[in-house]
């Protein structure tokens, strides 16, 4: 996938390759980021590492990501809304000048189907594709990972309070679908952008 890139917003997605070394090198604030790396595994520096230049590579220059008490992230400097996602092999940045902004990228496994009955409701189940039901599942997964990112609340029930409007999943597209919640008092409705490809699929919101 592209990023993709205009005045108001940016997306990339990208693999996860090389040592941490070699990732670092490529990065000129080295201040930014030693410290945290102390304390982390090879794979979750390389993972932390590739979203760091993911951002350079979306923006042109190296920003400073840094989390509320929450974890949310955020750019120290506030030019852009970011939403971070990773994945076994990959990272995704979403990023957005003037409103808040969600990314969830996963790769394609049977597990979801474990927890399927957590996240998916009955209206949901009814419209399942019986073709690429693996995809749609993971598409209904991920969404409400968005989904729950961009509500920022607290005490989310997946099944129940988040709801994707049916739809027939696509592939190698990029397309959307419709999502609403009915957690708050305002019961929004949003458009869910994916792709779907033969390694994850992403969702934004």
């Amino acid at each position: 996938m592209e990023p993709e890139k205009n005045h108001h917003n940016r997306l990339g997605v990208a693999p996860i390759q090389g040592t941490s070394d070699a990732l670092l090198s490529q990065l000129e604030q080295k201040e930014w980021y030693l410290p945290a790396l102390q304390k982390m595994r090879e794979h979750r520096k390389c993972e932390w590492l590739s979203v760091r230049l993911l951002l350079k590579s979306l923006l042109g220059e190296e920003k400073q990501i840094l989390y509320t008490d929450a974890g949310k992230p955020y750019l120290a400097d506030h030019s852009y809304h970011i939403s971070i996602s990773h994945t076994k092999g990959f990272v995704a940045v979403a990023l957005d000048k003037e409103k808040p902004v969600a990314v969830d990228i996963e790769y394609l496994s049977p597990r979801v189907e474990k927890i399927r009955t957590r996240f998916v409701n009955e209206a949901e189940e009814s419209h399942l594709s019986k073709e690429n039901r693996l995809i749609h599942l993971l598409l209904h997964w991920s969404a409400k990972e968005s989904l729950f990112k961009l509500l920022d609340e607290n005490d989310i029930d997946f099944k129940t309070q988040l709801h994707l409007n049916p739809f027939e999943p696509e592939l190698n597209r990029r397309t959307a679908f419709t999502a609403y919640e009915t957690r708050t008092e305002k019961q929004q409705t949003f458009t869910v952008n994916y792709f779907v490809n033969e390694s994850y699929i992403l969702t934004t919101i």
